[in-house]
């Protein structure tokens, strides 16, 4: 959608000049605090209070709701920071398939910068509606319940930082800082507790409009047929002899003669790789993907010989460079995995099949590609005829995870397809996408036990509630916000080392 951007950078530049127009009029009920201005109002405060007033016993079980989850995603935030300290110091692999620095904030057309394939584009105009929809409910569930527990709401507003720009809703700190401290934290977890609600709300409208709006337009593969092979096996590899085959030598002989995938598999469709013999049977690879195995090889294994290597089996679908989507096989109507899998099961080993697919050449352009494949028999003769694909399961990756989280409504190994207009149905979809994710965002980075977060004063006061010492509480406090702050450092050196 290449020309979205041109209306969306307008829109961006639009936005800009409205607001600082309208920061200039408005000039004199503004306030400079820190970097931002707030712009104060008293929009919305008959709403909080008559909410807070009205529904007492709804509000009191939703805020002890909201309490309990708070916790639950402020422990949840200082597990999945773990689990990332590890993988940025431990999976560069990984780590560079996110490409995005840990610490940059999400602002338009990021996941365009860093080139990530995994993430939808992010236009100006999805970020000011999710920052709005976000920050309003976030803001108006602490009032909300501030007023439950009668603390006054003095004023609403936004906050400007340029072109961006947040709401805001000030209750009377005073008043709120004498009040028992369950209540305090019940209206510090009100907000992160409803973006949490709207995440799942989200989550929900976007399973429904997929249903609705999608229809399943092939089968994908991921991955050519694996085989495994010892490192004291090979004898060639990438046309050249392998004299000693153990790890040293191998990786000299692929660094002093500068092997690269130049060969070309298939015909017009080409795609490159490296060839490898071992035990006088053909093999390919990618040449980094296989020296990278190598390296990582050494933290396992104590024999260089044994060392195993997964590579590629020299079958039909490598061989022909296959790939793209697979929507027809002999005529036939390929609409998702399992179709494949039926139609699979009709032919035998040496029947000559056609193959079309449709292949993504970038995120707005696509051709039909056309192969011609004598299919093979499976490596445990059986009689079964395989072109040589696969469809790897990540569930066991981060990113993987990631993936099948979004997508809990899609089948596995299907591609699908707008079942009309299609810019317009894709432009809605990945909106909701984005709401559903920063909310989600919103609520557990929130709950961080830092200072300038929610979590941070709701992790204080429950020492302080516990301890009954607000030395000891202050000390836990700055224990704990070092040691994010430290974690987060960390973050940025995996990032830096994996990277550069």
């Amino acid at each position: 959608m290449p020309s979205f951007y041109i209306y969306d950078i307008s829109f961006l530049i639009v936005f800009s000049l409205f607001v600082g127009i309208f920061l200039y009029i408005r000039r004199h009920n503004l306030k400079r605090e820190g970097i931002m201005y707030l712009y104060r109002t008293k929009v919305g405060i008959r709403f909080i209070d008559y909410v807070g007033k009205k529904y007492k016993k709804t509000l009191t079980v939703l805020g002890f709701i909201g309490v309990i989850i708070g916790y639950l995603l402020m422990l949840s935030m200082i597990y999945f920071l773990y689990k990332l300290v590890y993988i940025y110091l431990f999976a560069p692999e990984v780590v560079r398939q996110i490409k995005i620095p840990p610490l940059i904030p999400l602002i338009p057309y990021l996941p365009e910068v860093f080139k990530v394939s995994f993430l939808p584009p992010f236009y100006f105009t999805y970020w000011i509606i999710s920052i709005a929809v976000i920050a309003i409910f976030h803001e108006f569930a602490h009032g909300i319940i501030a007023k439950r527990y009668n603390v006054p709401i003095l004023t609403t507003g936004f906050g400007f930082l340029g072109p961006f720009l947040a709401a805001f809703v000030e209750p009377d700190e005073k008043i709120m800082m004498k009040k028992p401290k369950y209540q305090q934290i019940a209206i510090l977890s009100a907000g992160v507790f409803t973006n949490f609600v709207l995440a799942i709300v989200f989550f929900l409208v976007l399973s429904i409009f997929f249903i609705v709006s999608y229809v399943p337009a092939g089968a994908i593969f991921n991955t050519y047929t694996p085989g495994i092979i010892e490192v004291g096996s090979i004898s060639m590899i990438g046309g050249k002899a392998v004299e000693i085959a153990d790890k040293k030598n191998i990786l000299e002989l692929i660094n002093k003669d500068n092997l690269t995938d130049d060969l070309v598999l298939g015909n017009e469709n080409q795609i490159n790789f490296t060839k490898i013999i071992s035990n006088n049977k053909t093999y390919y690879t990618n040449i980094n993907n296989f020296k990278e195995q190598l390296e990582k090889a050494s933290l396992s294994s104590k024999d260089d010989e044994t060392r195993k290597i997964v590579v590629y089996e020299d079958l039909p679908a490598i061989n022909t460079g296959l790939r793209g989507t697979i929507i027809k096989i002999n005529g036939n109507e390929v609409k998702d995995y399992n179709d494949l899998v039926d139609i699979m099961k009709n032919f035998k080993p040496g029947e000559k099949i056609k193959i079309i697919t449709k292949y993504k050449t970038d995120k707005t352009k696509e051709e039909f590609l056309e192969y011609n494949l004598v299919l093979a028999e499976d490596s445990d003769k059986t009689g079964r005829a395989i072109m040589g694909i696969g469809l790897i399961d990540f569930k066991g990756r981060i990113l993987g995870k990631i993936t099948d989280f979004f997508n809990f409504f899609k089948k596995p190994g299907t591609d699908y397809e707008p079942r009309f207009n299609a810019e317009l149905i894709i432009f809605i979809y990945n909106l909701i996408w984005w709401l559903a994710l920063i909310n989600l965002s919103v609520a557990l980075v929130n709950m961080w036990p830092v200072a300038i977060f929610d979590g941070g004063r709701m992790f204080f006061l429950t020492i302080l509630a516990i301890t009954k010492s607000e030395r000891y509480a202050k000390a836990a406090f700055a224990f704990m916000t070092y040691l994010i702050l430290g974690s987060l450092l960390l973050l940025m050196v995996g990032w830096f080392v994996a990277i550069f």
